[in-house]
């Protein structure tokens, strides 16, 4: 299992007012999702500022061991996931986001656990800069697709069978990239996607599948932030 290391943020103007716009929703008393990436980084980095400066409490659920280990260091109170019956408010990234606020995620190796806690989610914010919007997912990312370690080169052969290449994603097959729960990945490069919902059915269905990167209808809000500090919120359609 691939072991976390402590985020060593750097300066995005784009990223950082998108991330600091979505952690403004944060009110008092909430269970506060925190995803995983370079944008949501920012937003629990301004959620720790609130924490500390305006005695803000929440509880924070982390959506990958990374994330955990940078709340931990924040001074973000975090409780397991387990223990709640429903998430307030998640705030995430995206890989890619079309107009019907469907999502390629997962480019970070987390999509299983940012799945579990996006649908755990009354209201699911997503922060990104312009780079990330789509017309049609799959124009520029494959479809991260967690998968078990054991039969993975048949479970990719299967994949494969739905029209897409399936490359195992670390630097050799001696060698994969494990995710936090000790599972592998398959970047799937499909030459296009139409439906996006009928594909997430359709890898999910194939045995060896843990989870698909294609997030479809978890996403309510979306804040894009600007290089020169501008932020857009869109509400979904």
């Amino acid at each position: 299992m691939t072991q976390p290391v402590a985020p060593n943020i750097t300066t995005d103007p784009a990223k950082e007012a998108a991330g600091i716009r979505a952690a403004d929703f944060v009110t008092d008393g909430m269970t506060v999702g925190l995803g995983t990436g370079s944008t949501a980084e920012y937003a629990i980095r301004r959620l720790a500022e609130r924490v500390r400066e305006e005695g803000l409490r929440i509880n924070g659920v982390p959506t990958s061991l990374k994330t955990e280990l940078l709340a931990r260091e924040s001074g973000i109170p975090l409780i397991d996931i387990n223990g709640v019956g429903h998430v307030d408010l998640t705030i995430d990234g995206a890989d890619e986001i079309d107009t019907a606020f469907n999502m390629i995620k997962g480019g970070g190796g987390a999509l299983l656990r940012e799945k579990v806690v996006a649908r755990a989610s009354t209201l699911e914010i997503i922060v990104i800069d312009p780079a990330k919007l789509v017309n049609r997912l799959g124009e520029r990312w494959a479809v991260p697709v967690e998968v078990v370690p054991f039969g993975w080169a048949r479970t990719a052969r299967a994949l494969h069978v739905l029209g897409c290449e399936a490359k195992l994603r670390g630097p050799s097959e001696d060698r994969p990239y494990q995710t936090d729960n000790g599972n592998y990945l398959l970047d799937c490069r499909f030459p296009r996607i139409d439906n996006p919902a009928e594909l997430e059915q359709k890898i999910n269905a194939v045995p060896g599948v843990v989870e698909s990167g294609l997030f479809i209808g978890l996403a309510h809000r979306l804040i894009i932030g600007h290089p020169d500090g501008r932020c857009e919120v869109r509400e979904r359609p």
